[in-house]
């Protein structure tokens, strides 16, 4: 028995090629992704739901259950239509990551990197950001501030009123101050530049969102679930700092933990997905 389980697993390993081992580690790789993507929304419900809706079509199959069997064989049918709709938002996501990727990108005279992601923000001003936001808190201004990685987010910047100016202390205070005409809507930092004001964002429609989350944070949670954007949020009403960044959402932020956040994703040494 044990010579023939032997025999088996020898078998078996020559069988197996280097491209099936490939193949595994991007499907895997695929998966682990889109389980990131959904670990925090209502989609992971949905597709543990597919999933068992699958293995019972295939026990009602099993068990010759003609009718039944017809009815789960028909919406299985449309299983991948229906997949697509339903997971629109994660499918978004990936397309928008890998639309991201430039391939074979030349970096010097003769050199060429096979993958390298560039930041949209790779100069980006922290201590302007950082700064004013601490101010704004103190004196209750309300903010919100959208800061691009490797999005571009133009789609968004045009929605809103171009300004195209660098990014400073004073200018994003002015931006938001309750008098101003700019100051609704958002602000998109791109290219370490203020881009667009009064941009209107996504709102998120997700259920469990908190009771006391306003405008401004609902539509900083809507554009991190459809981009990879760091967006900052100062509350008017409490002049608490937030911070959404794709899945994450840190609330009662102070500067000095906004100012390590925002390094540790822009700064070189420090980049991180």
């Amino acid at each position: 028995m044990t010579i023939l389980f032997l025999e088996t697993i020898r078998t078996f390993s020559q069988s197996i090629r280097i491209r099936d081992v490939i193949d595994l580690l991007l499907v895997a790789a695929l998966i682990f992704e889109m389980f990131f993507l959904m670990r925090k929304t209502v989609g992971i419900r949905i597709l543990i739901g597919f999933i068992l809706m699958y293995f019972l079509w295939r026990a009602v199959v099993a068990l010759d259950m003609l009718l039944l069997s017809k009815i789960l064989g028909a919406f299985m049918g449309v299983g991948a239509i229906a997949l697509v709709i339903v997971f629109q938002p994660e499918i978004r996501q990936i397309l928008l990551m890998l639309g991201n990727v430039k391939m074979f990108e030349r970096v010097g005279k003769g050199k060429w990197s096979f993958i390298r992601l560039n930041l949209v923000n790779d100069k980006l001003n922290i201590d302007a950001i950082v700064m004013a936001c601490k101010k704004m808190s103190s004196e209750k201004t309300g903010a919100l501030i959208v800061i691009a990685r490797y999005n571009e987010l133009e789609q968004v910047m045009k929605t809103g009123i171009a300004v195209d100016a660098t990014v400073n202390e004073q200018l994003l205070e002015s931006i938001f101050f309750k008098n101003s005409p700019l100051h609704d809507g958002a602000v998109i930092i791109s290219h370490n530049r203020i881009a667009t004001a009064k941009a209107i964002l996504p709102v998120s429609s997700n259920r469990k969102i908190p009771t006391h989350f306003g405008l401004r944070h609902r539509s900083a949670l809507g554009m991190s679930e459809n981009t990879d954007a760091i967006i900052v949020v100062v509350s008017e009403e409490t002049g608490k700092i937030s911070l959404f960044h794709r899945t994450n959402i840190i609330q009662n932020l102070s500067s000095a933990q906004l100012g390590e956040y925002l390094r540790n994703k822009f700064e070189p040494k420090n980049v991180k997905k």
